[in-house]
């Protein structure tokens, strides 16, 4: 009688979804229904049903409608067109890019015009691309293997070694960021950003905070004790109009600015300083 080494095992390599699955995964993430969609685009709810059961193969444009009708991110974008069996149509340029040299100088220009207040420029996953002096004085202090390998807004502002043990209002404010990084993940679907949410949602203070929803205050002010007095801030998103660059589309300019006079004063005099000390 003979004896057989098995072989080492192997986990089989899960299916590539179907440019149908995805689109409806998206439909679903957007909350659209069939008919919906296919009015907006202009195309019959019974052939997307055939697309979404893979009974039709949809053109490149079709496949760009349907993601345009979705909102669809430029980088998904592209898996859905290689998906459908198509070339990606959309380029991811690096920022230090010679081509890149116009938004840059863009960017640059609103950070140095904001600065004192903070300013900082963010990647789809929130990692901080570029901030001016204004932000770095906002994070000073804090534990410095937060920004390794890079800085992120979450998990900076959350964690307990980070900015949670200096926010005054880190029940609001924590609650508020943790529902955001929920909201980026629904709205892109990027397996990073959920693994950010599963990281964040370990810490011990953002375990006991309570849950919120985004109609519970308009306009939420972030309070930190880095100054006396403390300091008070509401932010605003910017992101570029009609990017056609992967690289342009993630981008966001994230500015804080004084939610009340002492905030402003404070800021005001370090501004001053900044300005004395360059002469």
């Amino acid at each position: 009688m003979t004896g057989s080494t098995a072989g080492p095992m192997t986990t089989p390599t899960p299916p590539t979804p179907t440019v149908g699955v995805l689109l409806r995964q998206w439909r679903g993430h957007r909350r659209r229904s069939q008919m919906d969609l296919a009015l907006d685009v202009g195309v019959s709810t019974r052939h997307l049903s055939f697309i979404e059961t893979g009974r039709a193969n949809p053109s490149a444009e079709v496949v760009l409608a349907l993601a345009e009708g979705l909102d669809v991110p430029l980088r998904e974008r592209n898996h859905l067109l290689l998906a459908a069996g198509y070339a990606p149509r959309y380029e991811e340029t690096p920022l230090d890019a010679p081509a890149m040299a116009r938004a840059r100088d863009a960017v640059q220009r609103i950070l140095d015009a904001h600065d004192p207040y903070p300013g900082v420029v963010l990647d789809r996953r929130w990692d901080v691309v570029a901030a001016n002096a204004g932000a770095l004085a906002l994070i000073d202090g804090v534990a410095p293997e937060l920004a390794a390998p890079t800085l992120n807004v979450f998990r900076v502002s959350l964690h307990p070694d980070g900015l949670a043990a200096r926010t005054r209002n880190f029940e609001e404010w924590g609650s508020y960021l943790v529902w955001q990084l929920e909201r980026q993940l629904a709205l892109s679907g990027d397996e990073s950003l959920a693994a950010l949410l599963e990281e964040v949602r370990t810490y011990p203070n953002v375990a006991a905070l309570p849950r919120r929803t985004p109609e519970s205050d308009p306009a939420l002010v972030l309070t930190v004790d880095i100054a006396d007095p403390d300091l008070s801030f509401f932010t605003t998103l910017t992101t570029f109009g009609t990017p056609r660059d992967i690289t342009l589309d993630e981008l966001m300019i994230e500015l804080f600015y004084p939610a009340d006079d002492a905030t402003a004063r404070h800021l005001g005099r370090q501004g001053i300083a900044a300005r004395s000390a360059e002469t």
